[in-house]
């Protein structure tokens, strides 16, 4: 069978839940809520004004000024350092601020693990891959519909992926946790004739 192909793009609008929520954006940034904590983070998108004069968080990341990056925290109030549990239905997770500006997952992507849990929907034998799978919330999600092959180069995160498995209550999920180039393991699962019912891809900017 042959992939569907959208000849339009699909525009899937993400929304607040009880453990994350957009409060504010504008002036290259974005406020969001995690949990009990407010944090400030860089936007290069939000051209626009705030809506809120002020913004009262815990705290905020500010970017370096090399091109690769950088940057470094800035807290106004305590924040604890080894993370603090988050939830998104059934799947349970840690939140943590990271060298590198996020919280340990990507909010944003929660609207194409919804997608593909429609597309999915009263499946319990579908076989998915999360390339660039990261800490493995999205892979959780999908664990519901049957086995899931998840993928990182970070031997870091798929630690990290598996904690949340067992935090969440799912370490019998039928997940493999691969810790490879995602490039170079797909070269290998096509050249193995493997097939999926389904691939999330989240790559680096």
């Amino acid at each position: 069978l042959m992939a569907e192909l959208a000849p339009d793009p699909l525009i899937l609008a993400g929304e607040g839940w009880d453990d994350y929520g957009l409060v504010d954006s504008g002036h290259g940034r974005k406020l969001e809520r995690y949990g009990p904590y407010r944090f400030v983070r860089p936007e290069a998108q939000a051209l626009w004004t705030p809506r809120l004069e002020r913004w009262a968080s815990h705290g905020e990341f500010v970017p370096g000024s090399d091109e690769d990056g950088g940057g470094r925290w800035q807290f106004a109030r305590p924040v604890p350092q080894e993370g603090w549990p988050l939830a998104r239905n059934d799947v349970r997770f840690t939140a943590q601020c990271t060298p590198f500006r996020h919280l340990g997952f990507f909010p944003d992507m929660a609207p194409v693990w919804d997608w593909m849990g429609e597309h999915l929907a009263g499946r319990s034998d579908a076989s998915t891959m999360n390339l660039f799978g990261y800490t493995g919330v999205g892979t959780l999600a999908l664990s519901q519909y049957g086995s899931v092959t998840h993928v990182d180069a970070s031997k870091k995160s798929v630690a990290q992926a598996r904690a949340n498995a067992a935090l969440s209550g799912m370490e019998q999920r039928p997940v493999r946790w691969i810790v490879d180039d995602a490039a170079k393991f797909t070269a290998r699962e096509v050249r193995r004739g493997k097939r999926y019912d389904g691939i999330i891809l989240d790559p680096p900017k």
